[in-house]
């Protein structure tokens, strides 16, 4: 009994080093860690959540999606203000031309005219010079017993004479109304024979006169007229008032 007892510690002693030696080259549990080995003990509790973090920087625009479907079409709005008026636009083409129209009445074309001659020398001064010699005188304006045309169509005419000058000097005036319009004077040179002439736009009214005379004394009469000299008054409506009828 003695000598199994003192068998089995002698073999407890041999063993002993060899089991130190190996436990020595196992790794050892980290002291740090809160499930080292030599430390374990009982798992503990959560801890409470802690507070929100800040919000984040934006992402990235994502990429463009499909096309949605077309929406149902809303109720008329109500009408709005009259804009400004925009810029004139350009010219348009010109249009076909219109059908012809009916044929009208003729307008009545108004007339009246003449165109007269001398046929007597000298004529005497300060009264109508009668010129006799008629070359036109359709409408009967123009007297020849007075020399005087009458206005029966009031509107705007216009008057001319051309006198051969002759033995003296000429100044002749052209009246409507009893009142000198326009004057003309010519200078006779010895042994020659000159011309004198006056034209002029004059509106009338119905009854009024217009003829030629000399102006001044004798001495300034040298209107002139033979079978190859012509001393001639004439006058014509260039158009009537737009109120006769």
């Amino acid at each position: 009994m003695r000598d199994s007892a003192g068998f089995l510690l002698c073999s407890l002693l041999l063993v002993a080093p060899h089991c130190t030696e190996v436990a020595a080259q196992d790794p050892q549990p980290d002291p740090k860690t809160p499930c080292a080995n030599w430390m374990g003990g009982a798992p503990g509790y959560p801890g409470h959540n802690g507070l929100p973090g800040r919000d984040g920087k934006d992402g990235k625009d994502g990429l463009k999606g499909e096309k949605g479907e077309q929406g149902l079409q809303g109720s008329k709005g109500d009408q709005g203000t009259m804009g400004s008026a925009g810029p004139e636009g350009p010219r348009g083409f010109p249009g076909h031309p219109g059908l012809k129209g009916d044929k009208g009445e003729g307008a009545y074309v108004y007339r009246s005219a003449f165109s007269v001659g001398l046929t007597e020398r000298a004529p005497h001064p300060n009264v109508p010079i009668r010129f006799s010699k008629i070359f036109y005188n359709e409408q009967n304006h123009y007297d020849a017993s007075t020399g005087k045309f009458l206005c029966s169509i009031p509107g705007t005419y216009y008057f001319a004479y051309h006198l051969t000058v002759y033995m003296s000097d000429i100044k002749v005036s052209l009246y409507k109304k009893d009142k000198a319009v326009i004057f003309t004077y010519d200078q006779f040179q010895t042994n020659n024979i000159d011309q004198a002439s006056g034209s002029v736009l004059l509106h009338l009214s119905s009854g009024d006169e217009v003829w030629l005379q000399v102006y001044g004394e004798g001495d300034n009469n040298g209107v002139y007229a033979d079978n190859i000299n012509d001393s001639t008054f004439m006058g014509f409506l260039l158009y009537p008032d737009m109120d006769f009828h």
